[in-house]
């Protein structure tokens, strides 16, 4: 079976294809297993590894139709996790509605011009939700009310795919994330960037910007478990879903301060870098619009499940990628 990943050379569409390919098959168009033979990963920059013989790379635009098209072929299963992340959205507004919005679109033409109805999972955000009257922690009944461009953007995808599926196009499944982290590299133009930095930044001993005050809260994810969560996502049956086809992932809820607090506990296994605290009051609206936690009943009963607390996260980032961090600073 083809399996395509968009944003294929982003943290998670690389962690994800290595998960897969570990895998080796999904359940397909039968419901039955099947050998995964390609894996497609698409990006407007070149992805890079796994080093796998059954791994297509293919670098193009998803504001390109065409390219899109050609990149899907006839996959059975799509896994779209390609966007412009939050800050840089609210930035440029073309530019985030014409891959957020329109490259959502350009997925979903390709998948509905398939003579089946291949398996689509989008990546969505609880940037979703926004405002000062939204309530501190998100649950299966907060009404959509984004503030930002990233976050309406998510909106009107999650509402295609829903449409999409009951129309028999597509059989897809959008999930809500919270904040990722910890995220492997140098920190992006995401508003919630700043999550990932005070904690990649001093374990590889080098010093971190935080751009909010230390009780701004965000709900985070780690990315073992949003990698797991995406895979057991695909795997369940559409019946599990309902109609709707959203769901909203529990997240534990995190402050600056807390997170500056956990990585001081490391500071015997490592030789830490700073953290310096600079408020950016862009940064700081943005991040004050969204929810501090999500909670999900629905989440919970598909077996999508949050981590235990923030060192976990952090055991996580330092098991699986801190020393690759660290090497590339060399």
């Amino acid at each position: 079976m083809r399996v395509v990943i968009t944003g294929g050379a982003g943290f998670i569409g690389q962690k994800l294809a290595a998960a897969l390919l570990k895998r080796g098959e999904l359940t397909a168009l039968s419901g039955a297993p099947e050998a995964i033979d390609k894996l497609v990963l698409f990006d407007h920059v070149a992805p890079a590894g796994p080093d796998d013989p059954r791994v297509e790379r293919i670098t193009g635009d998803i504001t390109d139709a065409a390219a899109v098209k050609a990149a899907i072929g006839d996959a059975a299963s799509i896994f779209h996790l390609a966007a412009v992340v939050s800050a840089a959205a609210e930035e440029d507004f073309d530019l985030g509605v014409g891959v957020n919005l329109d490259g959502t679109r350009n997925v979903l033409d390709a998948a509905r011009a398939l003579p089946h109805a291949p398996r689509l999972l989008f990546a969505s955000s609880i940037a979703v939700y926004g405002g000062a009257d939204i309530p501190a922690t998100v649950e299966d009944d907060t009404p959509l009310t984004p503030q930002t461009s990233y976050g309406a953007s998510k909106s009107m995808g999650e509402f295609l795919v829903s449409d999409m599926s009951r129309k028999g196009f597509i059989d897809g499944r959008a999930l809500r994330l919270p904040t990722i982290c910890v995220r492997p590299g140098k920190p992006n133009k995401a508003a919630s960037t700043w999550v990932s930095s005070m904690i990649r930044e001093p374990l590889s001993g080098v010093d971190a910007v935080c751009p909010v005050s230390p009780d701004s809260a965000m709900a985070c994810l780690s990315p073992r478990r949003i990698v797991d969560i995406f895979i057991r996502a695909h795997e369940l049956p559409a019946a599990d879903l309902g109609d709707w086809r959203s769901v909203l992932l529990n997240g534990i809820t995190v402050t600056a301060g807390q997170i500056a607090e956990a990585v001081e506990r490391r500071g015997n296994e490592h030789k830490l870098g700073r953290i310096v605290w600079e408020p950016d009051p862009g940064i700081q609206k943005i991040v004050d619009g969204w929810p501090k936690g999500s909670r999900s009943a629905k989440a919970t009963a598909l077996g999508f499940l949050a981590d235990e607390s923030i060192d976990e996260i952090i055991d996580a980032f330092v098991e699986d990628d801190l020393a690759a961090q660290i090497a590339s600073l060399d």
